[in-house]
């Protein structure tokens, strides 16, 4: 039977890759993004989190199989908006199609995180969001704008490890996942790629042991995985696809 599967980000890049290897596996999928989708919202916005969940309802009243948060900014010229869609969008994304999930007979949801999580940088501004002061986590985005993309994403990790084990969901019979991709060619990082500069920063903050950035389908060959697997086992875990960093950042990490 067909599973009905929502992706948030879907318009590009990895997300866009999952829609497209979900519909060939039979799923009907119903993206989410600001342009290009079957929902048209802007995530960094509360109007827009309500438009994904009226509109997710009314498109799939009788229930979500899956969720997909992967909408997502890596810009420290935005900080606001970074922190905003990456941490609070997601977070308002699962929590508000948490009910649709419940209406399936084998839910399952993941978030979009990154090895960007493994980098250092504020912890007040990652403590911030887990709290869900999202108008003071803005402002010390604002005021600190360096590693907005690797605080939010250290933060949403966070949160799916405190979560996905609570009544609310895997208790509930919702299994809830992440992804950490590395380093994944798409658009948003198609200028970083070509600049040597910016290569050999990479190279520092995301070392592999392999050859070659992913492609957004190998990231999406996982996700697709996470989105239907069958078994009732795998709960809050938080998979590195990076070609190895983890590995070699954190080897005695277990």
């Amino acid at each position: 039977m067909a599973r009905t599967v929502l992706i948030t980000g879907a318009a590009s890049g990895i997300c866009r890759a999952t829609a497209d290897a979900c519909r060939a596996a039979g799923d009907r999928v119903i993206t989410v993004d600001m342009h290009d989708a079957d929902i048209v919202a802007d995530l960094t916005t509360a109007e827009g989190r309500a438009t994904l969940v009226s509109e997710a309802e009314r498109l799939a009243p009788e229930g979500l199989d899956a969720v997909l948060a992967g909408a997502g900014l890596s810009r420290a010229d935005m900080p606001r908006e970074t922190v905003a869609v990456n941490y609070f969008g997601a977070v308002a994304t699962l929590e508000g199609l948490r009910p649709l999930l419940a209406k399936s007979a084998r839910p399952r949801a993941v978030v979009i995180c990154s090895t960007a999580a493994m980098l250092p940088g504020n912890d007040q501004l990652v403590d911030t969001c887990l709290a869900g002061d999202e108008a003071a986590a803005l402002d010390i985005a604002a005021a600190a704008p360096r590693s907005v993309y690797p605080d939010s994403k250290r933060a949403i990790a966070k949160w799916l490890r405190r979560t996905a084990g609570s009544p609310e969901w895997a208790g509930s019979g919702i299994l809830l996942n992440g992804v950490g991709p590395g380093v994944v060619e798409t658009a948003m990082t198609a200028p970083m790629l070509k600049d040597p500069q910016m290569i050999e920063m990479i190279k520092l903050s995301n070392p592999m042991v392999v050859d070659g950035y992913a492609k957004p389908e190998e990231i999406a060959e996982l996700l697709v995985f996470l989105l239907g697997y069958t078994n009732h086992y795998l709960v809050g875990q938080l998979i590195y696809i990076d070609g190895g960093t983890d590995v070699v950042m954190r080897p005695e990490q277990v």
